[in-house]
């Protein structure tokens, strides 16, 4: 399982908008040079981040994007399925059947679980997070995550 440049890169320019003290917000030439991203990778991101409310353009001198809500109000999780979605889906085991209509595991796949509890702990995590969150150190992130991560963890282990 990987995560793709457009969620990785995403996230990173939400951070920077949300670290900025820029009245005007950033343009996307800014972002770029800030974060080492081409400027039409940070237009075809902010546009996703745009259409999904994250943030809002101004246009003009004066222009870029700031935030579109309060960081502690956007959750990590309805970024990432915006920028590119989860990691295993409902559909996952049809699209990966090999050369037959139906995967032979379709009955009683030890796979299909594991994937699906790591996407569950993923989801739990994930709807957790908010960008202010993201806006602390490494430090402050990790001990927050690990907090999740072992409260989602005694949750599975006990139900």
């Amino acid at each position: 399982m990987k995560f793709s440049t457009r969620e990785e890169y995403g996230i990173r320019c939400l951070i920077r908008i949300g670290k900025s003290n820029s009245p005007n917000g950033l343009t996307i030439p800014e972002i770029s040079e800030m974060e080492g991203l081409s400027t039409s990778n940070v237009g075809k991101i902010l546009r996703l981040l745009r259409l999904g409310k994250f943030v809002e353009s101004a246009r003009g001198q004066t222009g870029g994007y700031k935030l579109a809500r309060a960081p502690e109000k956007i959750k990590i999780s309805n970024v990432m399925n915006v920028l590119g979605g989860r990691l295993f889906e409902e559909g996952f085991c049809n699209s990966h059947s090999g050369s037959l209509n139906i995967c032979t595991n379709t009955v009683d796949c030890s796979i299909r679980s594991l994937w699906s509890t790591i996407q569950n702990m993923l989801d739990g995590v994930l709807s957790q997070v908010t960008l202010k969150d993201l806006l602390g150190n490494e430090k402050q992130v990790i001990n927050l995550v690990s907090g999740y991560t072992n409260k989602i963890t005694s949750n599975l282990i006990n139900n």
